[in-house]
C-alpha cells in the first residue's frame, strides 16, 4: 500500500524466454508458409499463360491477329479462325446472365427476406443440390428432354410472335430445331443460377439485422431495404457471384456441347446452331493430327483465358469506381 491507500500493481509476468523464441519462431514458419501459398497462385498463373501462348505460338504467327475476327475453320486446308467460337461464347453467355442474373436476385431475396423460416432450410437446400449436378448431366438433360420440347413449343411461339418485329425479329426467325444458341444460353442459365444464389443469399444474410430494422423501423418498405441498404453493403459480394456465374458460363464444355448445335457459322439468329470455345475444344481436340491445327486449338484456349481475365478486370474496376464515387457523394 501507498501513501493515499491503494494497492501497488501487480507485475506482469512474462513466458520464458525459451517459450518467447519458440512463438517467435512458429510465427515466422507460418508467415513464410502463407507467403509461399499466396505466391505460388502467381507461379501458377503465369504458368498457365506462359504454357498456353508456348502451345498456339505456330498459330500465333501463322494468322496473326487475324485469327480473332476470321470465320474461316478448315482443318483440311489448315485456315483457321475464331471468330465464330468467340462470338458463339460471348452471346451464350450474355443470354445465361440476362435470365439468370434477375433470377437468382429474387431467389436470393425471397429466402433472405420473404421465405417463412419453415421453407428456407429445404429451398436452400434445393439450391445447393443444382449447384453439385455435374455439367454432363444437364447436357444430356437439355438434349433428350429440354431441346425437343423447346424446339415444339418455345421456338416456334418466338418465331410467330417476334419474328416479323424490325431489327429484333432477325434475333428469332429460322426453323425450330430446338438447338441453338438461344437453348445453349437457357441452359447455362439453369447452371448458373444456383451459384449465383448461393452468393447473393450468403452475403444478404451478412448485413447486420440493426440496418434492417432500422429501415424498418423508419417505414421503409422491403424493396426499399432491400435496393438501399442491403445491396450497397454487399455490393462487392454481389458483384462476385454475378462473376462466378459469368465464369462458369464462358468455361462451360458439355453442357453447351450437347445442345448448341457445334457449327462454325456465325448466325444472326439465335435459334440458329453455333459454336462456342468450349464445344470446339471438346469436338476437335482429339481429331487434330496437324500441329497447326492443335495449335489454334489452344490458341482458342488462350482466347477463352484472356476472355475471362478481362471480364474479371471490368468486374474490379466497376467495384473500384463505385467505392469512388460512393467516397465523393460522403
Amino acid at each position: 500500500m501507498d501513501s493515499q491507500g491503494s494497492a501497488a500493481p501487480m507485475p506482469v509476468k512474462r513466458p520464458p524466454l525459451r517459450e518467447r523464441s519458440q512463438g517467435a519462431v512458429v510465427d515466422t514458419l507460418f508467415a513464410r508458409t502463407t507467403q509461399f501459398f499466396a505466391f505460388l497462385v502467381f507461379v501458377l498463373l503465369l504458368a498457365i499463360m506462359a504454357s498456353l501462348v508456348i502451345g498456339s505460338w505456330p498459330s500465333i504467327r501463322k494468322f496473326g491477329f487475324a485469327f480473332v475476327y476470321t470465320t474461316d475453320w478448315d482443318p483440311v486446308a489448315g485456315v483457321f479462325g475464331a471468330a465464330v467460337p468467340i462470338y458463339g461464347t460471348l452471346v451464350s453467355s450474355l443470354i445465361a446472365m440476362v435470365i439468370a442474373i434477375p433470377v437468382s436476385f429474387g431467389i436470393a431475396l425471397f429466402l433472405t427476406e420473404l421465405a417463412p423460416v419453415w421453407l428456407k432450410r429445404p429451398l436452400g437446400t434445393a439450391i445447393e443440390l443444382l449447384a453439385a449436378i455435374p455439367s454432363i448431366i444437364y447436357g444430356m438433360w437439355g438434349l433428350f428432354e429440354f431441346t425437343p420440347l423447346f424446339g415444339k413449343y418455345v421456338q416456334p411461339f418466338l418465331i410467330d410472335n417476334l419474328g416479323d418485329i424490325p431489327v429484333l425479329g432477325a434475333l428469332f426467325q429460322g426453323p425450330p430445331m430446338g438447338i441453338g444458341m438461344l437453348t445453349a444460353g437457357v441452359i447455362l442459365a439453369i447452371m448458373v443460377i444456383p451459384f449465383i444464389t448461393a452468393v447473393m443469399r450468403d452475403v444478404f444474410e451478412l448485413v447486420p439485422v440493426v440496418l434492417r430494422e432500422s429501415a424498418y423501423g423508419l417505414g421503409s418498405t422491403t424493396w426499399e431495404v432491400v435496393w438501399k441498404v442491403v445491396l450497397p453493403y454487399t455490393r462487392a459480394g454481389v458483384v462476385g457471384g454475378v462473376m462466378l456465374g459469368l465464369g462458369r458460363a464462358l468455361g462451360e464444355t458439355m453442357a453447351v456441347t450437347f445442345v448448341i448445335g457445334n457449327a462454325h457459322r456465325v448466325a444472326t439468329s439465335l435459334l440458329a446452331p453455333g459454336a462456342s470455345i468450349a464445344s470446339s475444344l471438346a469436338n476437335e481436340f482429339t481429331e487434330a493430327d496437324d500441329p497447326i491445327y492443335t495449335a489454334s486449338l489452344i490458341e482458342l484456349g488462350l482466347i477463352l483465358f484472356l476472355i475471362t481475365t478481362i471480364v474479371l478486370a471490368c468486374a474490379k474496376y466497376m467495384l473500384l469506381r463505385l467505392g469512388r464515387l460512393e467516397g465523393t457523394k460522403s
